[in-house]
């Protein structure tokens, strides 16, 4: 139970993770392509989003929960390490949130003001994210080499939500706006891609502990599908993007299934290269973790909470399934 505890909850975190990133990922695409989109369609693209951007936070909630509960030391790390970007985030997130609803009630004069701020606020929070997981991946060192690394992912990050939130907008939308969001994924998978490869052969270079685990054999060729999936994903992407025949015909979820198809690869290649360490060469799973008594406790509370978060995104997306209509607000 010693052993078995942590890995437990390091398993769900990493799955708390994972779901933030993929839910609240295309939201915040949305959020950003806003800046793009014609008058028209602004309020179309926030309705797509309007039932579950909110309760999409949730994941993080949980991530972050857990972390600071079953494994405390590598909180305590972490966030120290990530002050400023993690205070940045919040603050993208809360202006979010205020021009969310600021923008229904305000008069056509400040509305675009709001619109404005809604898509800086998702800007702001995903180059935030991409920033933090750089340095997380980097082991939080400081020099140059590391913050350029750390910079290339704060734009990847973004340009991977616009592609997921473009998808989304695909299958949600219709007519000139559906079609708008075929262009603005295509526009955004060549830094997407360009990205990732980045991403891929600098991070083994920056820690030894990865580039051991990436290129001993006969791991390489266990791990190898991972890279040839994901470009087939990056090829599926590009195929449909291209033909509007495929989205026409209903095949558009494609976008948004191969992104997710490339974000859950990347993730199993993440958990895999930092794997037993919470904090890579710093603290492994076992040392970070609270005591035995503690996390018995927190498996009680996570197998209430887990299930019932589950059961009530699933329940939103069924009520809300199929193309988006129109937000209306009382009064």
């Amino acid at each position: 139970m010693d052993t078995v505890l942590p890995l437990i909850f390091m398993a769900v975190m990493g799955l708390a993770m994972l779901l933030y990133v993929i839910l609240d990922g295309y939201d915040l695409g949305v959020g950003i392509l806003l800046h793009f989109a014609p008058d028209e369609h602004k309020d179309m693209m926030v309705a797509s989003i309007g039932p579950f951007w909110d309760a999409n936070e949730t994941w993080l909630v949980l991530g972050v929960g857990i972390m600071l509960v079953a494994f405390p030391s590598a909180h305590g790390i972490v966030l120290s390490a990530l002050y400023l970007p993690v205070a940045i985030m919040l603050m993208g997130l809360i202006v979010r949130g205020v021009s969310f609803d600021f923008r229904t009630k305000a008069n056509d004069k400040h509305k675009p003001r709001w619109n404005r701020a809604f898509a800086i606020g998702s800007l702001v929070s995903a180059m935030s994210q991409g920033w933090m997981l750089g340095s997380y991946v980097s082991g939080f060192r400081d020099d140059w080499w590391t913050w350029a690394f750390n910079a290339v992912i704060a734009l990847t990050v973004p340009a991977a939500y616009v592609v997921l939130g473009a998808g989304w907008l695909i299958m949600k939308a219709e007519g000139d706006l559906q079609a708008r969001a075929v262009v603005w994924a295509r526009q955004a998978i060549l830094p997407f891609v360009i990205g990732i490869a980045a991403i891929s052969i600098t991070t083994p270079l920056i820690s030894e502990t990865i580039f051991k685990k990436w290129f001993k054999l006969p791991g390489f060729f266990a791990l190898l599908p991972i890279p040839l999936i994901s470009a087939a994903a990056f090829g599926a992407l590009w195929h449909v993007t291209g033909k509007k025949s495929i989205v026409a015909a209903g095949y558009g979820w494609i976008v948004f299934a191969a992104t997710v198809l490339v974000l859950i690869l990347a993730t199993l290649g993440l958990a895999y290269s930092i794997y037993p360490y919470v904090v890579i060469d710093r603290l492994n799973v076992w040392e970070a973790a609270s005591a035995t008594s503690s996390l018995v406790i927190l498996l009680v509370g996570t197998g209430i909470a887990l299930p019932a978060i589950i059961g009530y995104t699933v329940f939103v997306y069924r009520i809300f399934w199929g193309k988006a209509r129109e937000l209306t607000y009382g009064a």
